[in-house]
């Protein structure tokens, strides 16, 4: 089962430090069916983008929640065993749980299957969402707006062997 774990550079950073994604339960979104029933197509490539466009959204809170953090978000693609991942039944249809699925334990970075990064010419749109997300979770069109500025930004795809790179170590 493929899952995307959000993250942020410095946490990316970490992870390629130690060789694995958290030390579990691990915050990830997959194809749930939830996700399924909320997205409304047939076509896997199609739901697997949606679970990777929730992933960002939850980047986007990581940053939100580190004003430190480079302003690009950061998903990991992990293939993890079916039954790994399990999907909370309270949240199942809470809509900002669509696609939110738990791992029960630590993944080796060696399970991954790529990164999607922003593009350095997301940061701008990117910074002015995190700092607009408290307001649009508020129902703040306006700031809404400007979340949405953010997803406009498709993530990068990079093969994990472009990590040291990513996260600036070089090795």
């Amino acid at each position: 089962m493929r899952v995307y774990v959000p993250l942020t550079l410095p946490g990316l950073a970490e992870v390629h430090k130690t060789g694995e994604l958290g030390s579990g339960p691990l915050v990830a979104y997959a194809v749930t069916p939830a996700l399924r029933e909320w997205y409304l197509s047939d076509d896997i490539e199609e739901l697997e983008y949606a679970a990777l466009s929730r992933a960002a959204l939850a980047s986007l809170r990581l940053l939100a929640a580190d004003p430190g953090a480079p302003r690009r978000r950061v998903v990991v693609a992990v293939d993890v065993p079916d039954g790994a991942a399990a999907a909370d039944p309270d949240r199942g249809l809470d809509p900002a749980a669509l696609g939110e699925v738990r791992v029960a334990r630590a993944v080796p970075l060696a399970k991954a299957a790529a990164v999607h990064v922003d593009a350095g010419d997301a940061e701008a749109d990117v910074a002015a969402a995190a700092e607009a997300l408290a307001a649009a979770d508020a129902g703040d069109d306006d700031a809404q707006f400007v979340v949405d500025g953010a997803e406009d930004h498709e993530l990068l795809w990079f093969a994990t062997q472009e990590i040291p790179n990513l996260v600036g170590s070089g090795d």
